[in-house]
């Protein structure tokens, strides 16, 4: 009997150590705002050749751009300050699983795909995949016309995997900068440029009769901030500011300032 009650205990034992050590394996404690908000400065990870969202101003050589400002005035609502990590855009969300930083602001198409490996704040802007073409070309008016042609897009990009799913294309020439291939599709080195319709127009503007969109999109897609999975507060706080600062109408003048219009 003294036995059994012994070998009782011991499985008891086992049992709960057992437990409790899964428990801890699996439940972590989610500190991505304390820790922030300790630290004083949130680090957000950018592209900075995608202007007028990211880009380096070469008169002042610090980086600008929308999603420059908008993180701004969340790192503000947040109370803390912002160090902006520029990285290229093929291996922006493996460092961010690194923890190189705290976020990626950086006009992030929020996709089924990337979302198996992260989470995304709502939705603040709406792009997708607009297709670019000199202003004096008459050949291409649509994705069909792509025969045989080349045509750019940034590397790691959701213009890659669309274009990539186009036959008769003779070659997708993939770029770890956008203002290089808006550069080559100047020169006449390729045909066509896809991208975000915001960076192609803001070509439009400051430098105005060399580019023309095309009326035919390829996608359309929603555009958000990307955390890490385990980091909720952070991304709640987030979302928070983004809806403070759409209704004080800091977002509609940051557009008007970077579009020229007031999409919100």
């Amino acid at each position: 009997m003294l036995k059994k009650i012994f070998s009782l205990s011991v499985v008891l034992v086992l049992t709960l150590a057992i437990f409790t050590g899964c428990t801890s394996a699996t439940v972590s404690k989610d500190d991505s705002l304390e820790r922030v908000k300790k630290a004083k400065e949130i680090v957000i990870g950018i592209d900075d050749t995608y202007p007028p969202m990211e880009f380096k101003d070469k008169a002042t050589g610090k980086v600008s751009g929308f999603d420059i400002d908008m993180a701004n005035a969340i790192a503000k609502k947040l109370g803390v300050k912002t160090k902006f990590v520029p990285n290229s855009f093929d291996g922006i969300f493996l460092a961010l699983k690194s923890k190189k930083f705290d976020v990626v602001h950086s006009s992030i198409s929020i996709t089924d795909e990337r979302k198996k490996a992260m989470i995304f704040s709502d939705p603040y802007i709406y792009g997708g995949n607009a297709i670019f073409v000199k202003s004096d070309n008459t050949t291409i008016k649509n994705e069909k016309d792509f025969n045989n042609q080349v045509v750019g897009c940034e590397v790691g990009t959701t213009a890659q995997d669309v274009l990539a799913k186009i036959s008769g294309i003779k070659e997708v020439k993939k770029y770890n900068a956008m203002t290089d291939a808006f550069l080559d599709l100047q020169n006449g080195r390729i045909a066509a440029v896809v991208s975000d319709p915001m960076v192609g127009d803001y070509y439009n503007v400051t430098d105005p009769g060399k580019f023309k969109k095309l009326e035919s999109s390829l996608t359309q897609e929603p555009i958000g901030v990307a955390f890490r999975k385990e980091d909720k507060s952070l991304r709640d706080a987030y979302n928070k500011a983004i809806k403070e600062l759409k209704k004080d109408g800091t977002m509609s003048k940051l557009s008007k300032k970077w579009f020229g219009i007031d999409v919100y």
